[in-house]
């Protein structure tokens, strides 16, 4: 369980494709506090620590992974979010984050406005996950590519959202741009409403 507040952007030192697996390799600043069999997400996705050095640590992912991220489509010195699962006695400063990425989407606009920047992304509609809570509903949380953010100027199948100078900096929002491909985590309590709803009729 994660938070969707990103500890680091790390940047990418290797990628070895096994068959249809991808082992992706890290560098980062807190690898000395990392364990094999430790989960982390990275830009949303939750993988298994695999492997690691003194400045490196390794994680595989499967196709299944690859298929419904942006994972397959990183390169060497891209930079990639970062959190470490949540420590369930301190505050939840984002929102309730799985780590389960439902799909990709585009990024159509990035607009600067005064200091900060607004991010529009675009995503395939699909009529019977929407009625599954798979959708973005006005100032509801979403997760980008790992981070928590409120929904701004929700729409079927697009939605934006602002990013104050510290994220954009801090976070791989800098290395967003028209045409980028982006990971989504719709809100779990609105799939488990859907849910219910869907039950109750």
């Amino acid at each position: 369980m994660f938070s969707g507040i990103v500890e680091e952007a790390a940047v990418i030192v290797g990628l070895e494709k096994e068959q249809s697996n991808l082992h992706i390799t890290m560098e980062c600043s807190f690898v000395n506090e990392l364990k094999i069999d430790q989960s982390i997400a990275h830009n949303g996705v939750c993988l298994t620590v695999v492997k690691k050095t003194d400045k490196t640590y390794t994680v595989t992912a499967i196709q299944e992974t690859l298929d419904k991220s942006n994972l397959g489509v990183l390169k060497i010195g891209d930079k990639v979010n970062l959190e470490r699962s949540m420590i369930m006695n301190g505050r939840l400063d984002g929102h309730i984050v799985q780590g389960h990425v439902d799909q990709t989407a585009k990024c159509i606009e990035v607009k600067e406005a005064d200091g900060s920047w607004y991010y529009t992304f675009q995503y395939d509609i699909n009529q019977e996950k929407a009625a599954q809570g798979y959708v973005t509903v006005e100032k509801g949380s979403v997760t980008v590519n790992g981070v928590s953010l409120t929904v701004v100027n929700s729409k079927d199948d697009r939605f934006s959202v602002a990013i104050i100078p510290y994220t954009h900096d801090f976070t791989n929002f800098h290395q967003i741009e028209v045409g980028s491909i982006i990971n989504i985590e719709f809100d779990i309590l609105g799939k488990y409403i859907s849910r219910i709803m869907a039950i109750k009729n």
